[in-house]
């Protein structure tokens, strides 16, 4: 099943609930950008690539900023546009592949965060967006990823990760690992007409990593501002410098 396919069909239906708390978590990024100084100046415009139901696309309206933001499913294109509430952002039901059609106005921040540069389908694909993004953006211009990093396979139990749960539905994610690219398999369990339901999908995600993603950003052009990892995720802040 294509990443598409797995988020039209499965994912899409539940994304909002399993990502938590939106408000937390889009103060969380808006307060991360306002400790590195990332701020509209210029024309202020911006690009969220796989903007998902939009934590990051809101903050960085809250911030000044004037979003594009881009996303393949249609659930969670709704579930956005139903949070705008005259922000200055502009929806496109897109793949995030096509970021080169978004260069007028050029934007003068690009965002790509939860776990969306691992849905592409290579290396080659991640490596080609990272360049497309050096060209789209003004000079001085900034990136900023987050992703998880699979360089470090899980082995195992391990492999099975309980994501969340509540007396309604309960998500497991279990792993495995190739070398390329990783499967990974949403078990959700919905307890429905007094019964439990088992819905299952799986997807495969490139096997990126921080070192990965480093060398990338730095052969395409970019200086590193930042570079964490915490829990398995990996924050990157780059910039255009010029």
């Amino acid at each position: 099943m294509t990443v598409k396919e797995h988020y039209d069909n499965h994912l899409g239906n539940f994304y909002s609930w399993f990502t938590g708390d939106f408000d937390k978590n889009k103060n969380s990024f808006r307060e991360m950008c306002i400790n590195h100084d990332i701020k509209p100046y210029g024309l202020g415009y911006a690009i969220d690539l796989g903007a998902g139901h939009g934590i990051q696309s809101i903050a960085l309206a809250e911030l000044g900023f004037k979003v594009k933001s881009i996303d393949f499913n249609k659930q969670l294109i709704d579930d956005l546009k139903s949070r705008i509430i005259n922000l200055p952002i502009e929806v496109i039901g897109d793949d995030l592949k096509n970021i080169g059609q978004y260069s007028k106005p050029q934007p003068e921040l690009a965002v790509c965060c939860g776990d969306t540069l691992s849905h592409l389908g290579s290396f080659s694909e991640v490596v080609k967006l990272i360049e497309d993004s050096f060209e789209l953006l003004i000079s001085n211009g900034r990136l900023i990823f987050t992703f998880r990093d699979y360089s470090m396979e899980l082995v195992d139990t391990d492999r099975f990760i309980h994501v969340k749960s509540d007396p309604q539905r309960i998500l497991t994610c279990f792993i495995e690992y190739f070398e390329d690219r990783v499967r990974v398999t949403d078990l959700l369990h919905e307890f429905e007409d007094n019964r439990w339901i088992q819905k299952i999908s799986s997807y495969y995600k490139t096997r990126i990593s921080r070192n990965f993603v480093l060398k990338s950003l730095k052969d395409s052009g970019f200086t590193i501002n930042f570079d964490n990892l915490e829990n398995g995720m990996v924050t990157i802040i780059g910039q255009k410098i010029g």
